[in-house]
């Protein structure tokens, strides 16, 4: 019997200190960014996140002529066509500043990721 009092006792703890190794449901999650592209220009050329993460990124291209988001820093390379529109992913990223431009347009077409 003093095994089996072992193992109960060893069940009891391993159910009480599950939710300590679990995340918490009151962890939100980072809202979507919205970057949009109008006359070769990323609007807002800049936007801060948080550390640490996975942040989606929606790039609106309002302009006739395709684009290209791109970012050696991000390691992302994306073309958005005309009046069309994709979805990036990025991070999770330490704190810092990460640059992006319009490969296409690229005296206008500049931003910066800062994550804190």
């Amino acid at each position: 019997m003093p095994v089996q009092n072992s193992i109960r006792r060893l069940l009891v703890i391993s159910l009480l200190a599950l939710p300590l190794s679990l995340p918490t449901v009151a962890q939100a999650e980072q809202a979507p960014i919205e970057l949009s592209i109008k006359d070769h220009r990323f609007e807002p050329a800049e936007f801060k996140v948080p550390a640490n993460t996975k942040v989606k990124l929606i790039v609106k291209n309002l302009d006739p002529t395709p684009e290209e988001f791109e970012s050696y820093e991000l390691k992302r390379e994306k073309v958005i066509p005309g009046g069309a529109s994709v979805t990036l992913f990025i991070g999770p990223l330490k704190p810092g500043v990460y640059p992006f431009f319009g490969e296409f347009n690229q005296a206008t077409a500049q931003g910066r990721v800062i994550v804190e």
